[in-house]
């Protein structure tokens, strides 16, 4: 039979009374009601409370007595202990913790163990974009197909199965580190490359680092041709590496990069995560001359060819120095505006261009002077300029010096009446002696 069991924000039932009842006054015994009667039901009432909330509270309790001896298998623990038993299994672990405001760009996954996953569904929570993945051969783990994008937030579902056919759920809404709270840095050469002897591998970092020794310390540059290579701080964003002398032709490099989850700064973290790996060509280093308005070719340690330029002017000097081709372009645009020469001129179709120094100092075809400076003449504005066809059609030098050149290859300057390049100032690091270059590590 259910008992009602009242308390002080439970209303009970109302009970009929007695006209005679609802008049008695309070402390007053009922005439003809022996005291002994009144304290009985007392008694009696109170002990059915008791039982009443005995009941109430070993229900609550799950309590297999309270039901009348059912073993579990009826009340709430029956059923919490037959789901239990009919679990999955599979244990599916997502690497981004729900609700995570710092989730990593490259190691977000999915993994499972007693079973095997059946579908991953990863969205862009703003718009329900999807993001591409694959669940591995064997079923066991999860990724997306390309890096994720900063300070975005994802949603992630993950099903699985174990070997008897039992599902398993797990979902996880994160968002990864954002731009303000990670840095990045560019580096060349790309992966895959062929480059010459003296391209360095060169990192800009998009935010200051401080935290120099462990940054460094997670980047990694090795060769195939066992030269020691060590890493050069120019600033507080940029992190350069070279061997002692030019890397060996022909030889391997390898960087590694791992910078995922490592400080670089007061609130910022690395996102990087991928190792990369390019080729040493032949070697060409190429020497001019000033005094003598030539460049010498050497290839593989011999003189390969000479080609007559014509340097920078007496106003306009080049640099001297150790100066590695960063970008070549088989046409462009030079503007003096651009480099501090207001418009002393501007010539929209320069052939056959190849960067020497951040400034602006590049070795590139001429079809607009005439054939007697090359040889014989400094006239550039501190370039170096090989005679050349406008639209850089034919057989000219300056079409045979870039089709004969890779980004990484060496040009010298001597003789010339200006100052030493500096060593920040394009990929130009050999400028510097091993000591000094060595002087600028963290590690």
């Amino acid at each position: 039979m259910e008992q009602l069991v009242t308390s002080p924000d439970t209303s009970a039932p109302a009970r009929s009374r007695t006209p005679h009842q609802l008049l008695q006054p309070h402390g007053q015994q009922e005439p003809g009601a022996p005291r002994r009667s009144r304290r009985l039901r007392r008694t009696m009432s109170a002990t059915a409370l008791l039982a009443a909330g005995a009941l109430a509270l070993s229900a609550c309790g799950g309590s297999a007595e309270a039901g009348g001896h059912d073993d579990g298998k009826n009340g709430q623990a029956g059923a919490d202990a037959a789901a239990a038993k009919d679990a999955s299994d599979a244990k599916i672990k997502v690497s981004a913790k729900n609700g995570g405001t710092d989730a990593s760009i490259n190691d977000t996954g999915v993994q499972v163990t007693g079973g095997k996953l059946t579908d991953v569904k990863l969205t862009v929570a703003d718009s329900g974009a999807d993001v591409a993945g694959a669940i591995s051969p064997d079923g066991s783990s999860w990724k997306p197909k390309a890096q994720l994008e900063r300070g975005t937030k994802y949603k992630l579902v993950a099903n699985a199965k174990d070997d008897k056919g039992r599902s398993a759920t797990e979902n996880s809404t994160f968002t990864t580190v954002s731009n303000a709270n990670s840095f990045i840095g560019s580096y060349t050469p790309d992966g895959g490359k062929t480059v010459g002897v003296g391209m360095p591998v060169s990192f800009n970092f998009d935010k200051r680092i401080t935290n120099k020794k462990d940054v460094q310390s997670h980047i990694t540059v090795s060769s195939s041709g066992g030269q020691e290579v060590v890493g050069h701080w120019f600033g507080d964003q940029r992190l350069d590496f070279r061997p002692e002398n030019f890397w060996k032709a022909g030889s391997k490099v390898t960087m590694k990069i791992d910078l995922d989850g490592v400080k670089g700064g007061s609130g910022i973290t690395g996102v990087q995560s991928k190792t990369v790996s390019f080729t040493i060509g032949r070697s060409q280093v190429s020497t001019v001359d000033m005094n003598t308005q030539n460049m010498t070719i050497q290839r593989d340690g011999k003189t390969f060819k000479t080609i007559p330029i014509s340097g920078g002017s007496a106003d306009h000097p080049t640099y001297n120095g150790q100066m590695v081709i960063s970008e070549k372009f088989t046409q462009t645009r030079m503007d003096g505006s651009t480099v501090g020469f207001g418009g002393e001129y501007d010539i929209k179709d320069v052939p056959h261009a190849m960067r020497l120094s951040s400034s602006g100092t590049f070795i590139h075809g001429n079809y607009w002077g005439d054939s007697s400076i090359f040889g014989r003449a400094g006239t550039s504005h501190g370039c170096v300029g090989l005679r050349d066809a406008k639209g850089g059609g034919g057989d000219t030098p300056g079409k045979w010096f870039f089709d004969n050149s890779l980004v990484g290859d060496v040009v010298i300057v001597k003789n010339s009446p200006d100052k030493t390049v500096k060593p920040d100032n394009g990929l130009n690091g050999w400028n510097l002696s091993w000591a000094e270059w060595k002087a600028g590590s963290a590690s």
